[in-house]
């Protein structure tokens, strides 16, 4: 039992404690509450804007459970079809489905209903971004090395769980928007070889569209991908907590140290103030901006498809593999392989792939075991900062691609010219972004090392007594040469002689020789711009003249 000060009565004997004490007693004795709590509730968290990124998300997901919840109490997830009767006269009359009756009337008639269903779905789009650019914050900063691969893994199957509950959810109004992607993804299904028909009558109950396809969605989106994703979430957090937060070189951080506010009160009270403030955005973004306006669009028929028709932006990159892949097949032994189709459908996934392996490979290259608890500034890293702005990069293309024809009738330009544009920019930009973020990399590491030796420049011109005019520099802070120089550059991996001492080749495994060469390439001469040193400093400072 905790120690307490005991009051005492008149009589002498120690008054009983409080009922809330008791209570607390009763919890600390079963739980630990007051231990966990004395450890834990005073852990430090640093503090810097690019995290918030995270917790965006995370408010974000808060907010999709909550609107989520309201929303299930009105939606019928039924693909029977009924003859619509509800307040929006143009519907009058129109053969529509139960799903999509539910939700035109969830925003006619249930007060509060089309607020709801826009800022439910409002957050799914800032969901999905969040994640992306909170994975875009780790991966730049190299957050993602030991001890923290596994948490990564977690963040990107959040971030593909996250594309494939927005694809059900959009899905389940079942107007004609949501069932043009339907129907996309059963063409996709289609294509797989061999099973691809076996998929897709399972999935549908029979032919497309069926009556099975909604109920299942519904299942999936609301009970199975929230479940998994609520588990991921939490595990995630635990991690984070467990292994402390990254943070940037400064002034008395270290790998063993951890400058910031404490969990509690400071960072309780921010994260409280911050979920109300991105709660409000979204409202006000659901509130003033139409999305999905499914009683404009009308109820999906298999035999009609809406002009411009596009999928949330999260999806529009896989659409634009297929969009401007040639309409290849095979016909062979009585069986057709889509291949227009199936490569794009499998290329999808295997564009994820790459940056979720990213981490594991340049391990693997560097060989670099130890822990890493301080986040790089993305130009110290240069070939990990190119190869994430060439994977955006192919992104934003295939994004182009997955619109081709909303660009083609915004800007009248030739939809065929756009698709060949994609396709040429599909193996064109990426290098040429790599290419490009390098340089700049580099040429922001010499002016850094420029600023450590020489100081800021002040922009006061000075002559000198023998007619020369120099910029007075004004020198920096020890702290802040410290942050520009605390970055460490490695040293590229060699396998060593190929010939031992008595002239007898050693033999050295492929994969030794793929991490020298990689290692090389990514680390070797020039690739790098040496960090100013000591003896430098002094050199330039030693009196000669120049301020």
């Amino acid at each position: 039992m905790s120690e307490r000060t005991q009051d005492h009565g008149q009589d002498g004997r120690p008054d009983p404690p409080a009922k809330g004490e008791r209570i607390a007693d009763w919890a600390d004795g079963r739980l630990g509450i007051h231990t966990l709590g004395k450890s834990q509730l005073r852990k430090v968290f640093p503090d810097h804007w690019s995290f918030m990124f995270g917790e965006i998300c995370l408010y974000s997901f808060l907010i999709l459970i909550l609107t989520g919840i309201w929303l299930t109490l009105f939606f019928e997830p039924s693909g029977m079809e009924v003859e619509y009767n509800g307040t929006y006269e143009p519907l009058k009359g129109v053969l529509v489905t139960r799903a999509y009756e539910s939700t035109v009337d969830i925003s006619m008639e249930v007060r509060g209903g089309l607020l709801i269903r826009q800022i439910h779905h409002w957050a799914a789009l800032v969901f999905v971004a969040g994640m992306l650019v909170h994975m875009m914050r780790v991966f730049f900063t190299g957050a993602f090395r030991k001890p923290r691969e596994l948490n990564w893994l977690f963040g990107w199957t959040l971030l593909m769980l996250g594309l494939i509950t927005g694809l059900t959810g959009y899905s389940l109004p079942d107007d004609l928007l949501s069932g043009t992607g339907v129907r996309f993804a059963q063409g996709a299904i289609l294509s797989i070889p061999v099973v691809g028909t076996y998929l897709s009558f399972f999935l549908f109950g029979g032919e497309f569209p069926g009556h099975d396809i909604i109920p299942r969605l519904f299942a999936v989106h609301v009970l199975l991908l929230p479940g998994i994703m609520l588990g991921l979430i939490v595990a995630h957090l635990i991690l984070v907590f467990y292994h402390k937060h990254t943070q940037f070189a400064g002034p008395g951080r270290s790998e063993r140290n951890v400058v910031g506010a404490p969990f509690f009160p400071i960072y309780v009270a921010k994260a409280g103030g911050f979920f109300f403030l991105v709660f409000g955005v979204l409202a006000i973004m659901g509130a003033v901006a139409t999305i999905n306006p499914v009683w404009a669009l009308g109820p999906y028929r298999p035999d009609l498809v809406g002009t411009g028709a596009q999928p949330d932006w999260y999806l529009g990159f896989s659409e634009g593999l297929i969009r401007v892949m040639p309409s290849w097949e095979i016909n062979a032994w009585g069986h057709t392989l889509e291949l227009g189709v199936f490569i794009p459908f499998a290329l999808f996934p295997l564009i994820m792939m790459v940056i979720a392996a990213y981490p594991f490979v340049e391990a693997w290259v560097t060989k670099d075991r130890r822990e890493h608890h301080i986040a790089d500034r993305p130009r110290n890293a240069p070939a990990r900062t190119s190869f994430g702005v060439a994977w955006l990069s192919l992104y934003g293309v295939l994004m182009v691609g997955g619109g081709n024809d909303i660009w083609a009738t915004h800007f009248h330009l030739s939809i065929n010219a756009i698709t060949w544009f994609v396709r040429i920019a599909f193996f064109a930009v990426p290098p040429l972004a790599y290419v490009v973020t390098y340089r700049i990399c580099l040429g922001l590491q010499r002016r850094d090392r420029d600023k450590v030796l020489h100081g800021r420049e002040s922009g006061v011109i000075k002559r000198l007594p023998h007619g020369e005019y120099v910029e007075v520099h004004q020198p920096l802070t020890q702290a802040e040469r410290y942050t520009l120089t605390a970055h460490e550059q490695p040293v590229p991996y060699e396998v060593g002689p190929l010939v031992d001492a008595n002239g007898v080749v050693r033999k050295v495994p492929r994969a030794e020789r793929l991490r020298a060469r990689l290692s090389r390439a990514m680390y070797g001469p020039g690739t790098q711009v040496p960090g100013p040193t000591a003896e430098e400093y002094r050199q330039v400072h030693s009196g000669d003249g120049h301020p």
